[in-house]
């Protein structure tokens, strides 16, 4: 009896020792309340829509009148319910671009709103923005571009008054905020208030950013800082919507030189993209694109938007790899979002709905191989599905690579696996595995790196099973997962793939056999009547093809559509000083070969053999990810005997450091010639233009 009543007492220490436990020591730096917020948006969308969208450009210069501001029918309802029906929770509102020109009646300048004709002046363009935030339950945040174009003061202290007040009248009027979004082009060529030259400031020390930023904690405290260089939120180094494949949420950011201190404009891409395993600071990234090719809105780049589909694909490798997705949205000179991008956004928020509306794993049985001190209520596998993004499955200090198994009593099928760590204990798990019950055994059919606040596995195949098992193969220390999902997208039908030979020649291909392939190539929009596909044919002139595929059932993949400028094969290129051999890499139509001469020369000249409509042409900056050689001024000219030459347009290709996409520049009266001659004025680094490929637009 008395060796019974020990035997219990034993017990009972043991299970209050064990209900006693301790949480996980947090691991590492650690998330603040504001950037867990920040977390928890996963998608928001940033909004161009100013000056540069009725000047057809992508950074104004700065002397644009106020006068050209004049939307017929701005409706931000509109623009903000186009962006919640894509499953965004946010938007970022761009109030000032570089131009300098305040979608709000400001008193810092009279480059506003004000001035223009909208609503006689009257308008506020940012107030309609936060109205119908407030209306459709969106969050909202802000930027005001540090760079000045128009600003005379820009470059010299009072100017940083200038901008210090711009915030504060931002800060006052339009929260509350969820972001002050800035990025790091600062300084170069502009107006000025008339004095148009180029200006250079140290961008680590002219806007005093512990001090600037120090206005947004103290009036706007919920709202995360975005910066290159954070101090909440890190860009990701690149503006094709992707974070590595491994991303850590802690990162530590690199001085530019030595004596100087990381700051915005010279982040290093992979290691924005990657991040810091360690890193000194909780700063997680943003993965930024535009729907369109570029980020404000041109007539030029209709029916070339991202499809719902491949916004999908960045969903996988932005929210999927512990980042937000940033998607820019550019309303059109009416001041709406038009209706192909409406549909495409409406279209990917159906998609998300469907994929994510069951969970597999929650009519599971869940059975871990460890639960911290025994403690089921406190840390049992319950709470992976629970819809609890901070309650979670922990693992004893000394196990660090436990396993779960997911019985799901039936064969199901999926193909995307979600896991989620709670971050407010740091990011813990470095490396797991998954594991699928087929053939009375364990096959593995995935595996993951840097779980952090959500790791999305796409799987490149359906997979049936009734049992699936998780392991954490690499930890440092115990786990605290809190969330495991099983989910199905739904079947999806591609679109065909475009390409043409260099002679012309079309083809139309798809990943898998389907019923049909349907073409136009005059712009219009392919349906059932449409030319069927049946191999390839000529399209020696340029145009724009449009396809898509047809299954069964009317069933229509998405719209592929490209555009083609009139075959080189009876084109010679040639430049001062540089061989043929290097310049054909101009007109090879390989965007991966490099032609190479020196900005000082007279340009790059095109025979095109006889004269030719010229509506547009285009420049091909490298595909690499250097810069060196990066054209970013130009001059285009054009002749009929290659002896007489008159300019036709010159300006700058902006922001193509950070997306250096084709470039299309439009001609604003077409031209005729046989003649063309590119001139590079200036590259972004170097001494010399590389140029992926040269070409026109004439139809």
């Amino acid at each position: 009896m008395l060796k019974r009543y020990f035997l219990t007492a034993q017990l009972l220490a043991a299970s209050c020792l064990a209900f006693s436990q301790p949480a996980p020591k947090p691991y590492g730096v650690l998330p603040t309340a504001r950037q867990l917020k920040w977390q928890e948006t996963e998608m928001y969308c940033i909004i161009h829509f100013s000056m540069a969208t009725f000047d057809d450009k992508e950074w104004g210069y700065g002397d644009e009148p106020n006068s050209l501001f004049n939307p017929a029918s701005f409706n931000a309802l509109q623009i903000v319910g186009a962006a919640k029906a894509g499953g965004f929770k946010g938007i970022v509102v761009v109030a000032k671009h570089h131009d300098g020109f305040c979608l709000w009646p400001t008193k810092t300048t009279s480059h506003n709103i004000s001035q223009s004709p909208y609503k006689n002046g009257k308008g506020d363009v940012v107030k309609e923005y936060q109205q119908a935030c407030d209306k459709l339950n969106m969050k909202l945040g802000l930027y005001c571009s540090p760079w000045d174009r128009n600003n005379a003061n820009y470059g010299t202290p009072e100017y940083l008054q200038i901008y210090r007040a711009q915030l504060k009248e931002l800060y006052s009027n339009y929260g509350p905020l969820f972001m002050s979004w800035h990025d790091g082009a600062n300084g170069g060529d502009g107006f000025y208030g008339g004095t148009r030259e180029a200006r250079k400031i140290d961008r680590t020390t002219y806007y005093d950013w512990d001090n600037t930023w120090a206005i947004t904690r103290a009036m706007q405290p919920g709202a995360s800082i975005f910066g290159d260089v954070g101090p909440d939120v890190r860009w990701v180094g690149n503006e094709e919507g992707h974070a590595g494949e491994t991303s850590w949420e802690t990162y530590t950011p690199e001085a530019p030189e030595a004596g100087k201190r990381p700051s915005n404009g010279y982040v290093k891409d992979w290691l924005g993209t990657d991040g810091t395993r360690d890193g000194k600071n909780w700063m997680p990234a943003e993965c930024d694109v535009p729907l369109r090719k570029g980020w404000f809105y041109h007539e030029s780049q209709d029916g070339q938007s991202k499809s719902a589909y491949q916004l999908l694909d960045l969903y996988y490798k932005s929210v999927g790899r512990a980042a937000c997705l940033d998607l820019g949205l550019s309303p059109n000179k009416q001041g709406l979002i038009s209706k192909e991008d409406e549909q495409i956004l409406k279209e990917f928020g159906s998609l998300l709905k469907q994929t994510f509306a069951i969970n597999l794993a929650k009519g599971a049985t869940l059975t871990a191989s460890n639960i911290r001190g025994k403690n089921q209520q406190l840390y049992g596998v319950q709470h992976l599905v629970d819809n609890d993004r901070y309650s979670y499955w922990a693992s004893d200090d000394k196990v660090t690579t436990p396993q779960l198994v997911a019985d799901l009593h039936k064969p199901q099928t999926f193909n995307v696996i979600r896991l989620r760590e709670n971050i407010k204990l740091g990011q813990r798990i470095e490396e797991i595995s998954v594991d699928a019950w087929q053939n009375n055994g364990w096959q593995q059919i995935a595996a993951a790196t840097s779980i952090g606040a959500n790791r999305l596995i796409r799987l490149p195949q359906n997979i049936t099973a009734s049992k699936v098992r998780l392991r954490v193969t690499k930890s440092p220390v115990s786990i605290a997962l809190s969330d495991f999902g099983l989910f199905k997208e739904p079947v999806h039908l591609s679109s065909p793939q475009i390409t043409r030979t260099t002679k012309g020649e079309v083809s139309l291909t798809t990943e898998a056999p389907v019923s049909k392939i349907v073409y136009t190539v005059d712009g219009s929009v392919p349906g059932n009547a449409s030319a069927v596909y049946q191999h390839p044919f000529e399209l020696p002139e340029g145009g724009v093809v449009k396809t898509l595929s047809i299954e069964e059932g009317n069933k229509l993949s998405e719209v592929s559509t490209k555009q083609f400028g009139p075959v080189k094969v009876q084109w010679h290129i040639s430049a001062e000083g540089t061989d043929e051999k290097n310049l054909q890499k101009a007109i090879d139509d390989d965007v991966n070969s490099y032609a190479d001469v020196a900005v000082s020369t007279g340009g790059v000249v095109i025979d095109m053999g006889k004269n030719t409509t010229i509506k547009q042409f285009t420049y091909q900056p490298r595909t690499d990810k250097h810069i060196d050689g990066m054209v970013d001024v130009y001059e285009f000219y054009y002749s009929a005997d290659g002896s007489t030459w008159a300019k036709a347009i010159s300006g700058e290709f902006s922001n193509i450091k950070s997306n250096p996409i084709l470039q299309v520049v439009q001609i604003e009266n077409p031209i005729s010639a046989r003649y063309f001659k590119f001139v590079p004025k200036h590259v972004i680094q170097g001494d010399r233009a590389e140029i992926a490929e040269l070409g026109i637009i004439s139809k």
